[in-house]
């Protein structure tokens, strides 16, 4: 802001004094303090305008649908005992009774309750995203390890980016999103071309824009890491430091991972969720954070999203026409609105 001068004609010295310019000098001075006092209000109000234009309304304000989850395991006696970490929802707004295509299709993982079990894909599909009918082929890959799994359909294939045995992100495919078949492993290189160093990396989270896929993934939640590739087979880290990290309050202290990228009014964002160590039970929040480039990250003072003792996470949101939905998908689906 450029300064301002003010020249005050009130030196009885000055030959230039002027008794009568004393009440205009008055005038002026309360007129600049008043001034000076609107400056101050705009510039105090300013940050509190700058929130509301980084985290639009749609993608925070929630309220719980109902009072249950829309979607729980089957239970006892059956393939899914129990369903846990992310699931997915794809949304399409071409669907409808002509074309018999579903609107709302789920991905999940179902197993048998046990630490040791494997985790299996099942699918089940809705009208509404409230009530949902499970396919009649579940569990959908029978012998492999798929959990905390996210979808991007393009060029007429589903690309599922999934955990599998022992945290380790893996691609499947497919052309109907029931019958997948196994890439392979993500081979994901330090910034230097290096493999990353040997253990988990797990809950991948992909975007693809302008022909660059982006992976973010997350190594023991200690922090979220971005890499790029443009064939889906070799993944180089864009720095070997991560871009998004804990720490923001009590719900994201020690652990992190990020669940979701959307982009909206031109910005990215992304929800992700985050907990504290040493507590039992662990508490896990959902949280938003958005970026201009997908590297920086700037977390939501609102944070988190649901109160935390719900222990609501795996969160994602769906856009259904001018609304969007937020799903928690662990260890039940509920739907916020």
């Amino acid at each position: 802001m450029r300064s301002v001068s003010v020249f005050h004609p009130q030196n009885p010295r000055d030959p230039c004094f002027n008794p009568a310019a004393l009440k205009n000098t008055d005038f002026a001075d309360r007129a600049w303090k008043s001034a000076v006092c609107v400056l101050v209000a705009l510039w105090l109000w300013q940050p509190s305008a700058t929130l509301a234009e980084d985290f639009p309304p749609e993608l925070v304000k929630f309220k719980q649908h109902g009072d249950k989850p829309v979607f729980t395991a089957a239970g006892p006696g059956t393939w899914e005992v129990k369903i846990r970490e992310r699931g997915w929802i794809h949304f399409d707004p071409t669907a409808n009774e002509a074309n018999a295509k579903p609107k709302y299709r789920m991905w999940y993982t179902g197993y048998d309750g046990t630490r040791e079990g494997i985790k299996r894909l099942g699918l089940a599909t809705s009208v509404d995203g409230i009530a949902w009918s499970r396919h009649k082929d579940n569990p959908l890959v029978d012998q492999l390890w798929v959990e905390d799994m996210m979808l991007v359909p393009h060029g007429g294939t589903w690309h599922m980016f999934a955990e599998g045995r022992d945290d380790q992100a893996q691609l499947l495919t497919s052309r109907d999103g029931v019958k997948w078949q196994r890439a392979g492993s993500l081979d994901v290189r330090k910034s230097n071309g290096q493999p990353i160093e040997p253990g988990p990396y797990g809950t991948p989270t992909a975007w693809l824009e302008d022909g660059v896929w982006h992976l973010f993934y997350e190594r023991h939640d200690a922090g979220v890491w971005l890499a790029t590739s443009r064939d889906l087979k070799v993944w180089t880290n864009v720095s070997d430091e991560p871009v998004l990290r804990p720490g923001q309050g009590l719900h994201d202290r020690d652990l992190i991972a990020m669940n979701q990228i959307v982009k909206h009014k031109g910005r990215y964002y992304t929800y992700y969720h985050g907990s504290a160590k040493g507590e039992t039970p662990s508490l896990w929040s959902t949280c938003v954070a958005v970026s201009d480039d997908l590297r920086s990250w700037k977390k939501y003072d609102g944070n988190p999203l649901l109160p935390r003792e719900l222990n609501r996470s795996s969160g994602i949101v769906i856009r259904d026409g001018e609304r969007f939905r937020l799903y928690t998908m662990h260890s039940e689906v509920w739907l916020h609105e």
